[in-house]
């Protein structure tokens, strides 16, 4: 006979959702978010944290792209992405109050954490492309053209209101499950755990190997400054 999670009093109270690696990335990359943002407008004359702050966060990211690959299996790509239609699925449902519960992102917030790991992307790798021609100059502007160097500084200056209304409604909407909804998914991804209910995907989750994460984060690290060093860049401001 089986047993349905949470209704027996052998059942642990809780199942795993995310694992640590997959934690650490995503809190590491809010704090560097928060510290460039903050590097920007305070102290940092000739910008040179916010530089390093850059670097930092691309190779988060990289190392998120290789995790949603190899990681944990609430971490990957594959098992969060899903079609459009679920997307519109899930929104309609949340709209009649009554969406599916997801172990890890549902279908509206897989979408969600790819928007802002591309938009993230794209504001970190226009940043070693910028310069304000009297003391700023990033990691790739010596060997840029002067117009890749022009488009990237003004890509860097659009992207960034973009950026930050995405963060406020990633920010909203995780107040608003964690206050209104069946999830509370700031401490879910604190502790990594979720109360043992059913759930739409498979639970608890798989975490990932510690080994692996490592390889990722070594793999990572290569990429980012050896691909800086390997273009002719500067990668160490």
């Amino acid at each position: 006979m089986s047993v349905v999670l949470g209704e027996s009093a052998s059942t642990p109270a809780s199942v795993l959702a995310w694992d640590l690696p997959t934690r650490l990335a995503k809190w590491l990359l809010a704090a560097l978010v928060g510290l460039a943002f903050a590097s920007k407008y305070f102290g940092d004359v000739g910008m040179v944290w916010h530089q390093w702050n850059g670097l930092a966060i691309l190779v988060v990211l990289v190392f998120r792209l290789l995790w949603g690959i190899v990681g944990g299996s609430t971490a990957r790509f594959s098992r969060f992405v899903r079609g459009p239609l679920a997307a519109l699925r899930y929104g309609m449902d949340l709209l009649r109050g009554r969406p599916g519960h997801y172990l890890g992102h549902n279908p509206l917030g897989g979408w969600m954490v790819v928007a802002l790991l591309l938009i993230v992307g794209a504001q970190a790798l226009t940043g070693l492309f910028t310069t304000d021609d009297i003391i700023v100059y990033g990691p790739m502007t010596a060997v840029a053209s002067d117009e890749t160097i022009a488009r990237a500084s003004a890509l860097h200056q659009q992207i960034y209101p973009i950026l930050l209304a995405l963060i406020g409604l990633h920010v909203a909407a995780n107040l608003a499950y964690s206050v209104l909804g069946r999830d509370n998914l700031i401490r879910a991804m604190i502790v990594g755990r979720k109360p043992a209910e059913r759930y739409a995907d498979p639970a608890p989750a798989t975490p990932g190997s510690v080994v692996a994460a490592l390889l990722c984060l070594a793999l990572a690290i290569a990429v980012v400054f050896g691909g800086i060093a390997m273009a002719g860049g500067n990668p160490f401001p």
